[in-house]
């Protein structure tokens, strides 16, 4: 194969090359064996005519274009690749095709290139970071909640309370007809969860186990159902159960129960602590990414629209293994949305045209601050994985190999390195 010229652009490169027939042969008879049984001509079984047989009737060239799609790997690896001033990516695309002297070809391959990168400002960025805190009253509210989730639940016979549970049946009438979805029996209503239409649990509370009654409440103006929405129904409802719940103190006692700690007052300084260390990941990472996000808006780059495709690709993968360990998919998450694939992959772009961005900077952090990986790092970032997932460390070294490794903690260090250098500045205060 020879490289007959190669023209670079911003970020494309046209490639001319030049195959020999003899360098085509094995390829073009390895078609020939593939497709000959699907082809049939007079004077032979189906699958029996010879090579030189068919190149007569349909072109002595009829093998080539499938042929170039079969040398492709080599043809990538030998007059692409082997370019040292060109980085492809994405997958280049043949866009001519001539038969030349000898009955070789001429091809011109189009492939995308990775950007060229002109850093700004990344060091010293001013960027607005919130002073964090915790509330007695948001450690109070988890307490509530921990308490709540080793509640007791007991029958009882009187009367029903907000914030017990009635085991009811009901049924729904508009104009007298029942309606569709306005039905249950034996179903647990939380009285002041605020589950059903308003006004429904109002009018249950005071209810007693036996007793039946017609509840008139009428549909909010923005209910889903078209036919029902701003309608006034009657309910008809029989209480079965009342249930109470026993939420224990939230003492000494109810602390050891709860945690490993022995006193209502470690316990509250436990959940403190925690909050306090969440909200300042968060911070952090906002900060982080605010500071990444000046980082892209000082650079100035051309970005081929190859590796936004790959990028949403990258993310519909991933959208659609989520849905599927669900049980959904991303077909019936486009249906129920009203749209098609193209709906979400265009929803998506602009979030997968900023990933690509802020990687192209990193990236470029990495090359101009020369930051390193050494093997110990990744060695310490392997066993953290291998732990994580439950692999052995073996496993996770086959399934992510040192190279994309390195290049993954290379960039953290750089996103790192962008965040630790950046000022922060109080939030700016909202106007009233």
């Amino acid at each position: 194969m020879n490289v007959k010229n190669v023209e670079k652009e911003a970020v494309r490169a046209s490639i001319t090359v030049q195959i020999t027939k003899a360098e085509m042969e094995p390829a073009i008879n390895k078609v020939y064996m593939k497709v000959r049984k699907d082809i049939t001509l007079p004077g032979f079984r189906k699958g029996k005519a010879p090579r030189a047989i068919i190149e007569a009737a349909y072109g002595k060239h009829v093998f080539y274009e499938d042929a170039i799609e079969e040398m492709y790997a080599q043809i990538y690896t030998e007059c692409i690749l082997s370019q040292k001033d060109l980085k492809p990516v994405g997958r280049p695309m043949v866009t001519k095709m001539e038969i030349i002297d000898g009955d070789g070809v001429e091809l011109v391959i189009v492939t995308d290139l990775y950007p060229e990168v002109t850093l700004g400002e990344y060091k010293g960025l001013e960027v607005e970071k919130a002073e964090v805190s915790v509330t007695e009253a948001e450690v109070e509210a988890e307490i509530d909640r921990m308490a709540n989730n080793v509640a007791r639940i007991s029958s009882v016979e009187r009367a029903a309370l907000n914030g017990d549970t009635a085991v009811i049946d009901f049924e729904g009438f508009k104009d007298g007809i029942a309606f569709d979805g306005g039905k249950g029996e034996k179903y647990d209503l939380k009285l002041g969860s605020g589950s059903f239409i308003p006004g429904f649990e109002e009018q249950v509370v005071g209810m007693s186990a036996g007793e039946e009654k017609d509840i008139n409440v009428t549909f909010p103006e923005e209910y889903h159902a078209a036919d029902l929405a701003g309608a006034p129904v009657v309910f008809k409802v029989k209480v079965h159960e009342v249930k109470e719940t026993i939420v224990p103190e939230k003492d000494d006692e109810f602390a050891k129960d709860v945690s490993e700690f022995d006193t209502i007052a470690e316990l509250r300084a436990d959940i403190e602590k925690k909050m306090l260390e969440n909200k300042q990941n968060g911070v952090d990472r906002a900060f982080q990414n605010a500071a990444l996000d000046k980082a892209v808006a000082n650079m100035t780059v051309e970005i081929p629209e190859s590796m936004v495709e790959e990028e949403l690709e990258r993310q519909m993968e991933r959208m659609d293994y989520e849905l599927r360990s669900q049980g959904a998919s991303l077909e019936a998450y486009a249906q129920m949305l009203g749209g098609d694939m193209e709906n979400i992959k265009n929803s998506l772009r602009p979030g997968a045209l900023s990933a690509v961005k802020t990687n192209v900077m990193l990236d470029a952090v990495v090359t101009a601050e020369n930051i390193e990986v050494s093997d110990e790092e990744c060695e310490e970032e392997y066993a953290k994985i291998a732990e994580s997932y439950k692999l052995d460390v073996e496993k996770v070294k086959e399934i992510m190999g040192i190279n994309d490794l390195r290049g993954d903690l290379q960039v953290r260090k750089a996103a790192k390195l962008i965040a630790d250098e950046a000022v922060a500045i109080a939030p700016k205060k909202e106007e009233e």
